[in-house]
């Protein structure tokens, strides 16, 4: 009896470890059969070589050293910068896109565009570690917070390279401070978002579920959104758990705000005046914003077109790309005059 009893319990104990083993790899997304004994171990060894690949990948990006500038009667803002070897390097201003920061958004390109290239990039108010303003969030105030920082770091005039977002508030940039613009570049932005009836509705709708947004902006909420605009085979996995880290760091409230001011946002009547050289970055796979609204915008501003094979995400599932398409449009603004 003893020896059928502990047979039993072995029996009791092997399965138990095997449904734990089962359990614990499907959690981290290791799938492995358990026809035959011993498979928990296959799923124990999966798991033990995918972590020992996870261990050679980094836990962070390559980073410029970051700064506080102080505004007198405005704030601290919060940016990177990085300054090239060769003084008479053009400086770009880099602009985040809507929900994300300077680093999210930028990070992939910081070394490739540190190669000939000095930059200032900014975390706009609400986002990341940017400004906390009791006022409404508008485009018009992150234009003129880029030009107070430019004005307090001694530079005298950038390309503006914006993303999204960015794009909006480089062109209002060049509107209200053109003396400090010597060319533009925009990637996945457009004139406009409110053109037609079923966009103003998409933003109505938001507005009214933003409480509810707010409500469930919680860290695993977070982590599956980063995930899925990630994709599934990222190669920058590794930096996932950053990537979330940073985009908790947004006030809800402010990024409400900025959704409605990019829902009033119309630069259809001014845009054909913008008289620096002026690229585009089309991804040519977004359903955020549309090609064709790129392309509009890229005809208003007589732009020359960089195709990027990729959605709205691509900072995230396409960083090599997007890195070396935002190099080529640089590229081709930043020298032209000089």
């Amino acid at each position: 009896m003893r020896r059928g009893a502990r047979r039993g319990g072995a029996r009791c104990v092997g399965a138990r470890i095997r449904q734990r083993a089962w359990q614990t790899g499907k959690a981290r997304g290791f799938y492995a059969r358990q026809a035959s004994p011993g498979s928990h171990w296959k799923v124990f060894i999966v798991s033990v070589i995918r972590k020992k690949s996870l261990q050679n990948e980094p836990l962070l990006p390559w980073l410029p050293d970051s700064h506080i500038v102080t505004v007198e009667n405005r704030g601290e803002f919060f940016v990177r910068r990085f300054q090239h070897s060769n003084p008479s390097a053009p400086t770009l201003l880099l602009l985040h896109g809507w929900t994300g920061c300077a680093d999210t958004n930028f990070f992939s390109a910081y070394r490739q565009l540190a190669e000939k290239y000095s930059f200032v990039a900014i975390d706009h108010r609400g986002h990341g570690r940017g400004l906390r303003s009791q006022t409404p969030f508008t485009l018009e105030d992150c234009a003129d917070d880029a030009a107070m920082v430019l004005a307090q770091l001694g530079i005298a005039n950038v390309v503006v390279v914006g993303y999204s977002m960015g794009g909006p508030v480089g062109m209002l940039l060049w509107r209200q401070h053109p003396q400090v613009v010597a060319s533009v570049v925009l990637c996945a932005t457009a004139l406009e978002w409110c053109a037609t009836r079923a966009e103003r509705n998409r933003w109505r709708v938001g507005r009214l579920l933003a409480p509810v947004f707010r409500m469930v902006s919680t860290p695993a909420v977070i982590s599956r959104v980063v995930r899925r605009a990630m994709g599934r085979k990222s190669e920058i996995a590794s930096l996932r758990p950053w990537i979330v880290g940073e985009t908790r760091r947004n006030d809800a409230w402010a990024i409400n705000q900025a959704g409605r001011a990019l829902s009033r946002y119309d630069a259809r009547e001014w845009a054909r005046g913008i008289d620096v050289p002026v690229a585009v970055v089309v991804t040519t796979k977004d359903t955020l914003v549309l090609p064709h609204k790129q392309h509009a915008l890229a005809g208003a501003t007589a732009a020359h077109v960089v195709s990027l094979d990729a959605d709205h995400m691509a900072v995230m599932n396409a960083p090599d790309k997007f890195a070396t398409a935002l190099r080529i449009a640089v590229d081709h603004v930043a020298f032209i005059g000089k």
